[in-house]
C-alpha cells in the first residue's frame, strides 16, 4: 500500500496524544528525531530551574532544603518515575548518573550472590554497561566474568554460576525489545537476580517491574523523561530486597540518620539506603517537569503511537532504501521494536550529518547505523513523511559526499 503524507496528515488530525506537542519548545524548521539521545525542551521547564534559582535558593537559601521540599526531592520524583515502570511506591530513588546506578546495584546484586561468579549481558548491551561490569569485576579481583551471549541465546547461556542477567531492556543500536518477565523467570530458574537498563524504555514503552517480578533496574532521566542534559537517573530495589541488599557506596544520605553525624554507617530503611550524595537540585527540578509530562499521557496511547509511527517510518524508509543500498537494522515486528528505527550502511554518518543539516536530526551509531527516535509525545506522523523525503533527497543528489559531512565530530 502507497503511503502518502495527506494520509499522515489524517492520523495527526486524529491523535489523541497531539495536545502534548505544545508542551515542548521545538525549533522551527525542524524535524527532531534523537529524543531517545536527549529529549526535547518542555517550554515550562526554564521558568520552573529559574524559580528555584530565583526564589528557592536565591532567596530561600539554605533553608529550602527544609521549606522547599529539596530533601524530598529524589523520593517524589521517583515514586512519580515508579508509575512509568510499573513499580510500586517507595521502591524507585532518583539519584546519580545511570552508570553509578548501575555500578552500585550490580555490586550489590554480586554480593547477594557470593558463590557465583558470573555476570551475563548481551554481546550488544550499550558499552558502558559493559564497561561498568569489568571494572566492577576486575575491582573486587575475585575471579568474577562478565560473559556475553547473542540476544536469542541469553536464555541458554543462564547457569548455576550467574550471580546476575544484566541487560537494557530496549538495544541503542537496533531497538530491539527483550522479553522482561521471560527472561526474568529464566534467570531466577537458575537462581538468578536480574537488573534491567531501562534507559531507552521509560516513558516510551510498557515496563512491569513489579508485575515481572523484575529484582534491579536503573534508568535514564534525559532521553523519554525530557529532563534535559545530564538529567539525574534512577534506581528501583524491588521491596523484597530492600533490607538484604548491600549496596557498595553507602554515603552520608543514604545513612539512617544522615545529619546526626554519626561515625559509622547505618543503612536507612527501604530504598532511601540507594542515596549517597547531596540532590542536584537544579538538575532534578527540570527532570520533575519532564516527568510529570510523561504522566499527562496513558502510556497504552504512547505506546499504540510508537508502534504505529514505527512501523510506517520503517515502511516508508524501505521505500527509499533499496535503491541506495541501506537496510533495515530494527526489528520488522512492531512489539519486539522499542521507539526507534534504525538504517545500516557503510556511509552511514556523513549521510546523517547531511540529514541533519537539513533540519532532520537523528543520529549516528559506530560501525554503520542511522537512528531515528520517535517520541510519542511530540513526533507528528507528517514528520515522519517529511523526514524520509529529506532523505531521499540527500541520497538522490548525493549531499552526504561532500567534504564537511565527512569530518567526524566530538559527539555522533
Amino acid at each position: 500500500m502507497t503511503i502518502t503524507r495527506a494520509d499522515l496528515a489524517a492520523l495527526d488530525r486524529d491523535d489523541p496524544l497531539a495536545p502534548l506537542r505544545d508542551l515542548f519548545a521545538l525549533p522551527d524548521g525542524v524535524i527532531y528525531l534523537d529524543g531517545n539521545s536527549l529529549g526535547a525542551l518542555p517550554r515550562a521547564t526554564p521558568a520552573r530551574v529559574a524559580q528555584v534559582v530565583r526564589e528557592e535558593w536565591g532567596s530561600g537559601l539554605i533553608r529550602s532544603w527544609n521549606d522547599a521540599g529539596w530533601m524530598a526531592a529524589p523520593a517524589r520524583v521517583g515514586d512519580k518515575i515508579a508509575q512509568l515502570v510499573g513499580a510500586a511506591p517507595g521502591s524507585v530513588m532518583v539519584a546519580d548518573s545511570t552508570s553509578v546506578n548501575l555500578f552500585k546495584l550490580l555490586g550489590a546484586a554480586l554480593a547477594a550472590r557470593p558463590d557465583r561468579r558470573a555476570i551475563l549481558s548481551e554481546r550488544g548491551n550499550f558499552p558502558t554497561d559493559l564497561y561498568i561490569a569489568e571494572g566492577l569485576a576486575a575491582l573486587l579481583d575475585r575471579g568474577h566474568q562478565l560473559r556475553l551471549a547473542e540476544p536469542d541465546a541469553i536464555a541458554a547461556a543462564l547457569d548455576p554460576d550467574v550471580a546476575v542477567l544484566m541487560l537494557t531492556h530496549v538495544n541503542y543500536h537496533t531497538g530491539a525489545l527483550h522479553d522482561m518477565a521471560a527472561l526474568t523467570r529464566a534467570a531466577h530458574a537458575q537462581g538468578a537476580l536480574v537488573l534491567w537498563d531501562l534507559a531507552h524504555s521509560a516513558g516510551a514503552v510498557p515496563v512491569d517491574l513489579a508485575g515481572c517480578d523484575a529484582d534491579l533496574a536503573v534508568g535514564c532521566g534525559y532521553k523519554f523523561l525530557n529532563g534535559g542534559p545530564g538529567a539525574p537517573a534512577f534506581l528501583y530495589v524491588a521491596p523484597r530486597l530492600h533490607e538484604a541488599l548491600r549496596l557498595p557506596l553507602t554515603g552520608w544520605l543514604g545513612h539512617a540518620a544522615p545529619f546526626a553525624f554519626e561515625p559509622g554507617y547505618r543503612p536507612a530503611p527501604g530504598i532511601a539506603r540507594a542515596l549517597v550524595g547531596t540532590p542536584p537540585m537544579l538538575s532534578l527540578a527540570a527532570l520533575e517537569v519532564g516527568v510529570d509530562i510523561a504522566l499527562q499521557a496513558p502510556m497504552a496511547a504512547v505506546r499504540a503511537k510508537s508502534q504505529q509511527q514505527t512501523t510506517l517510518f520503517a515502511a516508508l524508509l524501505e521505500q527509499i532504501a533499496g535503491t541506495w543500498g541501506a537496510r533495515l537494522a530494527s526489528p520488522r515486528d512492531a512489539a519486539r521494536r522499542g521507539s526507534q528505527v534504525c538504517l545500516a550502511h557503510d556511509q552511514a554518518y556523513p549521510i546523517m550529518q547531511a540529514l541533519i543539516a537539513r533540519g532532520v536530526i537523528g543520529d549516528f551509531r559506530a560501525p554503520d547505523i542511522l537512528r531515528f527516535g520517535i517520541t510519542p509525545l511530540y513526533t507528528r506522523y507528517v514528520d515522519l513523511w517529511d523526514a524520509a523525503a529529506a532523505l531521499g533527497e540527500v541520497m538522490a543528489r548525493g549531499e552526504w559526499q561532500e567534504a564537511r559531512f565527512q569530518v567526524r565530530l566530538a559527539v555522533t
